[in-house]
């Protein structure tokens, strides 16, 4: 069984550790609806207008809120 010859440093170890940090935020862009202006994934329909490559895919329902 493979034992190692020295003890790991303690900022060896945490060099090692830190590339989790490294994770970026997912990109956004507008929507190809002018009147819309919602930041959305790219190559995703956007969930407000229902708008894809300008054009219009899903019919986007309105909830009414209760009185």
């Amino acid at each position: 069984m493979a034992v190692p010859k020295r003890k790991t440093s303690k900022s060896r170890r945490d060099k090692r550790r830190s590339n989790n940090s490294k994770l970026s935020s997912p990109a956004l862009v507008r929507c190809s609806n002018p009147e819309c202006d919602e930041m959305i994934r790219p190559h995703h329909v956007c969930r407000k207008c229902g708008f894809y490559d300008g054009k219009k895919i899903l019919d986007i329902k309105v909830k009414e809120k209760k009185a």
